[in-house]
């Protein structure tokens, strides 16, 4: 049994540290700008969903969907303004559906995350595949 898509799975609010971007540049190779204004590489949202105190794995605890028993299918993020260093961003994560298909099931995930001024910053979309489905 799973979740209706009005359910919403609230991310812990998280800051922005110099260090972790930092990390995380180093880490896909990029170089982060010097200076008081240092925005985030574009894929920083992965670590807020990971590394955050209610993460990406509890969502899909609460979503009841077996972590387990899921390949990463898809994601893509819609940009909608720039996040800095400094910022604390919330989120707020959707099952929007669940497909079955050949045996498997996929589900349609989104994230609406926003900085603390409540400017949406940015919409994460994710396809999930459980491939040990029932066919019953």
């Amino acid at each position: 049994m799973h979740l209706s898509p009005s359910e919403v799975f609230h991310f812990e609010p998280f800051p922005v540290e110099k260090g972790k971007v930092k990390e995380f540049a180093k880490a896909l190779g990029l170089e982060i700008e010097h200076g008081t204004s240092i925005a985030v590489p574009p894929t920083f949202f992965t670590v807020i969903d990971y590394w955050n105190e209610r993460d990406f794995y509890q969502m899909l605890e609460q979503f009841n969907i077996p972590s387990s028993e899921i390949l990463h299918g898809e994601q893509s993020y819609e940009y909608k303004a720039d996040v800095f260093v400094g910022d604390i961003i919330s989120a707020k994560g959707r099952l929007l559906k669940s497909l079955r298909k050949n045996n498997k099931l996929f589900y349609f995930l989104e994230t609406i995350y926003t900085n603390h001024m409540n400017i949406e910053v940015a919409i994460g979309r994710a396809t999930l595949i459980e491939l040990k489905v029932d066919s019953a």
